[in-house]
């Protein structure tokens, strides 16, 4: 059909710093992440939609971190609406009807699955003013949006690039600590020895509890003479308990096997892991800062999500405090119990850091 006009979208006068922008952050291609599909999920339940995504558009594609209502993972640019929609970064592009829309009439995803009638999409605009994709709704018949609708759209792209923001600002953190660690690796080699095999627990190979008493004291009374800051982090498993009744306890100490391995590659080589009760495990951080330690129980906690579990996947949350001066263990112990306890409060499988004693937590 020679006469049918193209739908391709003209590219953006900033096109090669707005591919900077996106590669910058690290999330092409990877896996579906919880922050996103919520993102998207409110997009639709507030649009009243059966369909929204979190769109990223790449050169040659546009890649859905998040696809809900749909099983697509991903279309050519060249047919995507959303190609069109970050011409405009500063504004929600809506398309009533793209029937009668010269632009989609003939796009393939309108004349055929999945039948795209409607559509509408906020630019995912990172700081720098690039727009490097959307948060997009659909449906298969016409609509508008009320402004209170687009408003709402709008906000939920905003979140959605913040979460990119610290997405990648905890990797960024990852490899500066990863570049540094052979310099703290030889200041720190004593701390990496295990306890004596009595203080060794039997089934994960990790410390047990005396050994983590031991070692928190020693790191808080060195922590008082040069002024290093010792940090905490507590965890469990969710719904370990409902994990052994439907499985059974072996399947369980599989489990908890599994996770100390997942824990020895998390952590830093000086810091001291420990299983201090059943399915609870404990980590001291000595020397750090709240951001280190935060980047620590992250990147745990996300390798645990990512993992292949057997029998169903497995989750953990994570409580982490950071010794005030001359506070005592039980004190700090406390505050991280605290903090583990905000994590399953609100949901499971996230990091919560205790503020300064007095100071409310932060979860993320």
């Amino acid at each position: 059909m020679a006469d049918v006009p193209s739908n391709t979208a003209a590219l953006p006068a900033n096109e090669e710093q707005r591919l900077k922008s996106l590669h910058s952050y690290g999330i092409l291609d990877t896996a579906s992440e919880q922050a996103f599909d919520d993102l998207a999920g409110l997009a639709a339940l507030a649009c009243e939609v059966p369909i929204a995504l979190i769109s990223l558009v790449d050169r040659d594609r546009q890649w859905f971190k998040s696809h809900i209502g749909i099983d697509l993972a991903g279309t050519p640019r060249d047919i995507s609406f959303c190609a069109h929609a970050i011409l405009t970064p500063g504004k929600v592009m809506e398309v009533n009807d793209a029937r009668e829309d010269e632009r989609f009439r003939y796009n393939p995803l309108v004349v055929g699955d999945p039948n795209i009638v409607f559509y509408a999409g906020a630019p995912l605009v990172a700081p720098t003013g690039e727009a490097i994709g959307t948060l997009c709704i659909m449906d298969n018949k016409p609509r508008h949006l009320t402004d209170m609708q687009r408003r709402l759209l709008a906000g939920l792209a905003a979140q959605a690039v913040t979460q990119l923001e610290l997405r990648r600002n905890v990797l960024t953190l990852e490899a500066a600590m990863d570049s540094q660690a052979r310099y703290v690796n030889q200041l720190e080699r004593e701390h990496q020895e295990l306890e004596q095999e009595s203080a060794t627990d039997v089934l994960t190979s990790l410390g047990n509890r005396r050994a983590f008493e031991e070692r928190l004291a020693t790191e808080l009374a060195k922590g008082s003479v040069n002024g290093g800051v010792t940090g905490l982090m507590i965890l469990d498993v969710d719904f370990f308990k409902r994990y052994n009744d439907s499985f059974g306890h072996p399947a369980g100490d599989q489990v908890l096997k599994l996770l100390a391995g997942l824990m020895k590659q998390a952590c830093r080589s000086y810091d001291f892991p420990a299983r201090v009760g059943g399915e609870e495990f404990a980590v001291v951080l000595p020397g750090t800062t709240r951001e280190s330690a935060f980047v620590v129980a992250e990147r745990l906690r996300r390798s645990v999500q990512r993992a292949v579990w057997p029998n169903r996947p497995v989750t953990i949350s994570i409580g982490v405090a950071l010794a005030a001066k001359g506070e005592s263990a039980s004190s700090l112990l406390e505050r991280a119990d605290v903090a583990l306890y905000h994590s399953k409060r609100d949901g499971r499988n996230r990091v919560t850091v205790a503020g300064e004693p007095g100071v409310g937590a932060t979860t993320a």
